[in-house]
């Protein structure tokens, strides 16, 4: 069972090569919600999102013969920068296989971390298999995006830094994909704040870590169709069973909330977000009626947006 104890020493661990990331707050924000919100703006983080400190976490944690051997992962953004920096820094080889749908930009980027990209079928079967067959082949170390215990537990330091910063909070709010953000979210914040409530955020395009929540069984995540990518994998059985435990709610956000969330941040507060890491600011949005002079940690996960479809249709008019 992983504890506070465990996020408190994963980020002793990993302190020296993460970005002590800024928590942003806005007056207009609190006049909207009727609260104090502390955002914690994990798209400064290395890398653009959270995830860099889960998987240096674990890359740290490799044996001399893993290392030697190198890492993989399948990942067509956030997870797979993540991976291909840590592994650099660290002098670890690292293999990421990539949908033939990826966004170049993100490929690009992924293979300028330093990572050897191969490229696959845009199924999650083929993305699996692909996996499987090099690390069958060379001994590669999976680095799971979320269903691992060390991952869980670096990003638990977002929100362990978050409150070490602002202290006292009312709320946690994060969005949730696959579980290991929010895992690791509840376990540092009940630790450090056990009457303080976590809330998870889902878009209703991307509803199974709600439905499996609300009816205590795990649902897959079937053909969800949402702006915000970063969340669109179902919960594993071990991210299901913390959350069942420490999560006291997961609310669901539409489409256009989430793109009302991102023209705030955009806009008003002149944070590049990205839809999955707006989620949340939707969230906190449709609370508003609950969160009268509380105060509000929100986990802003990421900030890499694939932006050449804008840049792309400004040239061609001039």
């Amino acid at each position: 069972m992983i504890t506070l104890k465990d996020v408190e020493e994963s980020y002793q661990r990993i302190r020296h090569l993460i970005n002590k990331t800024p928590v942003m707050t806005s007056r207009t924000l609190d006049t909207l919600t009727n609260a104090k919100v502390f955002l914690k703006c994990e798209n400064f983080q290395r890398t653009g999102s959270f995830k860099f400190r889960g998987v240096t976490n674990k890359v740290l944690q490799l044996t001399t013969e893993e290392k030697k051997k190198g890492v993989i992962t399948h990942s067509s953004g956030n997870h797979a920068q993540a991976v291909a920096l840590a592994a650099s820094i660290t002098g670890v080889k690292a293999v990421v296989v990539m949908p033939e749908n990826a966004p170049l930009v993100k490929v690009e980027a992924t293979r300028n971390y330093g990572a050897e990209i191969i490229r696959c079928g845009n199924t999650i079967e083929s993305r699996e298999q692909t996996c499987k067959e090099l690390m069958d082949k060379h001994g590669y170390t999976l680095i799971h995006p979320y269903d691992d215990e060390e991952i869980i537990k670096g990003a638990g330091t977002a929100a362990y830094e978050l409150i070490k910063e602002v202290g006292s909070l009312d709320y946690m709010i994060c969005p949730i994909g696959g579980g290991g953000l929010t895992s690791g979210t509840a376990i540092a914040t009940k630790g450090l704040l056990p009457d303080a409530k976590v809330i998870a955020v889902e878009p209703e395009k991307a509803d199974d870590a709600y439905q499996s929540f609300k009816k205590h069984r795990l649902y897959p995540s079937l053909y969800p169709d949402t702006i915000a990518d970063g969340l669109r994998t179902s919960l594993s059985r071990r991210t299901f069973n913390i959350i069942t435990k420490n999560v006291d709610d997961i609310i669901l956000v539409k489409e256009e909330e989430i793109v009302d969330a991102m023209r705030f941040l955009w806009s008003r507060m002149k944070l590049v977000v990205e839809p999955s890491g707006a989620v949340p600011v939707a969230g906190l949005f449709k609370m508003k009626k609950h969160i009268n002079d509380k105060r509000i940690g929100v986990i802003i996960t990421g900030g890499n947006l694939d932006l050449e479809w804008f840049f792309k249709r400004y040239y061609e008019k001039i």
